[in-house]
């Protein structure tokens, strides 16, 4: 029998960004290794809160953010039910070398920001738009409580399950290589 990684568990420290949906500690380099890209590939992080303020390794020199919230100072302010913006570093390549996706998980957690619960995108289409904005063979990935399916446009590389103690929900990282 042949080991395939598309399972995994981590168990992380909470948040030391005082930020409601923060990251857990420790999970953005983790999952800047499934996305397949190293400290300067850019990385479009969308629904990206105050990932800059992440105090740990993960966050790349050449990353962008993309929020609604002015206050998190994002370099795209946008809504991210809107097209995704293409990447301003890369000229050889059709997008961005990975997306990684953070939105509120729920209309209750949505709630908690400026925007709002009204503002709450889609995953199913975030994510196949997000596809669509990476080369192919590139990765877009997701913290949520959802599942995504990628439709035509990827495939399930990687799942795993994100956890920060007891008495805590989990969530799942999943990551998508596009197809098409």
């Amino acid at each position: 029998m042949s080991y395939r990684p598309i399972a995994d568990v981590w168990i992380l420290a909470r948040s030391k960004v005082k930020f409601y949906g923060a990251y857990p500690a420790g999970f953005l380099h983790r999952a800047r290794a499934l996305l397949g890209v190293g400290p300067y590939d850019p990385v479009l992080h969308v629904c990206a809160g105050k990932v800059r303020d992440y105090p740990y390794a993960g966050f790349g020199i050449n990353d962008k953010t993309l929020d609604l919230d002015p206050a998190c100072e994002p370099d795209y302010l946008q809504d991210a039910r809107d097209p995704l913006p293409g990447c301003p570093y890369v000229d050889h390549m059709s997008g961005w070398n990975a997306i990684l996706i953070d939105r509120p998980y729920t209309e209750a957690d949505a709630a908690h920001y400026a925007p709002g619960s009204n503002k709450l995108p889609d995953l199913n289409d975030l994510l196949k738009r997000s596809l669509q904005a990476v080369p192919i063979g590139h990765r877009v990935g997701i913290l949520d409580y959802l599942w995504p399916h990628p439709g035509k446009f990827g495939k399930e590389v990687a799942v795993v399950a994100v956890g920060t103690g007891r008495n805590n929900r989990a969530r799942w990282f999943t990551v998508f290589e596009r197809l098409t």
